[in-house]
């Protein structure tokens, strides 16, 4: 409790007093505390996803094309019920809320439901909630609608879309369905026909290296040139993923490298992977297992070493046939893990089988 009281103290003395010597004691200071102090301080503590979520469409990076059409939405008023469709982290949540401030204005709060249906997935959810909600009445500009948020939609079960369906006919005039997704095809055919569907993908490295250099200027971060390289290899597109990774790194080590990254991450480097992958390329397969074993010894399960190999491989410098070869191979065992066959004997065969390729490309 006294370290606690302490962070406070500092906090309000830095945001009440930042620019002349006062006299006043810290107990009047902490009896003044106004409203911003409490704001900042839980800047301090709020993590970088959520601080630097945009809050308008300008903000919003990557997938301009659709984002240009829900502007284009925006602007005329009058919103189709719509289903975003893309993988995670690339902004499907954060572009349905933009959206949603740009419509409603200040009667946001009161207009808009937002649920997550992995959590509320059930019928009941859309007889009770959803149904109450659309039945209320609120007082919105002319051709304004409310608008229910349905995050995670693909994990609504059947029963609940077919309710859900229903209850989107009826209450047409009034309200707005947006529905966040992964797999489009999971939300079944009568929704999706009622829908505007919008498709994301994952960002480009070039987009994700320009948003966490951002950050990193705002932060005050430490880094160097491959800590954010390391950043943006293990994100993989997401950027929720590469501003945790960031902020975990900046937490734990106080500065930004690759080591420090893969250490966080606890992902099988891809300079060992590489390393290895160059090794099958040369038919070396003795120091290719040797490096195997130890990405095995260290406890790294057999997907995410294979996953790490695919990435690797498709930037490596090699001829283009033999690429070409080592890809197939990955994917096959890749397969086969996923199907359960999660043992070292498979790892170790596809270095084999890596070796043999590498010999027939040569020969």
């Amino acid at each position: 409790m006294e370290v606690d009281n302490t962070e406070e103290t500092a906090s309000t003395t830095a945001v009440i007093d930042p620019m002349e010597g006062s006299s006043t004691s810290i107990n009047d200071e902490l009896t003044t505390v106004t409203p911003q102090t409490k704001t900042v301080k839980s800047d301090l503590n709020m993590p970088w996803i959520e601080k630097y979520r945009p809050k308008s469409f300008t903000d919003i990076v990557g997938n301009e094309e659709t984002v240009l059409r829900l502007e284009k939405f925006s602007s005329c008023g009058n919103v189709p019920n719509i289903i975003i469709a893309g993988p995670p982290g690339v902004g499907k949540t954060t572009t349905i809320l933009a959206l949603a401030r740009i419509l409603l204005g200040s009667a946001f709060k009161e207009a808009v439901l937002e649920l997550n249906a992995s959590s509320d997935r059930g019928i009941e959810t859309v007889r009770n909630k959803i149904k109450m909600f659309a039945q209320q009445k609120v007082t919105l500009p002319p051709g304004r609608h409310k608008i229910i948020i349905l995050d995670e939609a693909d994990s609504m079960t059947d029963g609940a879309q077919q309710a859900l369906r229903r209850t989107m006919e009826l209450w047409s005039n009034t309200t707005r369905f947006a529905l966040a997704c992964n797999n489009s095809d999971k939300i079944i055919e009568a929704i999706q026909s009622r829908c505007a569907m919008l498709r994301y993908g994952k960002l480009s490295d070039q987009e994700i290296m320009t948003q966490i250099l951002k950050v990193c200027k705002s932060e005050e971060v430490s880094f160097s040139s491959d800590g954010l390289e390391a950043v943006v290899f293990t994100a993989q597109g997401d950027m929720r993923q590469a501003l945790n990774n960031l902020q975990s790194t900046w937490n734990g080590f106080r500065h930004v490298n690759s080591a420090n990254v893969f250490k966080v991450c606890d992902e099988p480097h891809p300079l060992l992977v590489k390393e290895m992958l160059l090794e099958c390329a040369d038919q070396n397969i003795s120091k290719a297992y040797k490096i195997m074993a130890h990405l095995w010894k260290l406890g790294y399960a057999p997907e995410d070493i294979i996953t790490n190999i695919f990435r690797v491989a498709k930037h490596l410098e090699i001829k283009e046939s033999l690429k070409l070869k080592f890809i197939q191979e990955i994917g096959m065992v890749h397969i086969r893990i996923v199907e359960g066959m999660n043992s070292l004997l498979q790892l170790s065969g596809l270095l084999a089988k890596l070796c043999t390729a590498a010999a027939i490309t040569v020969n």
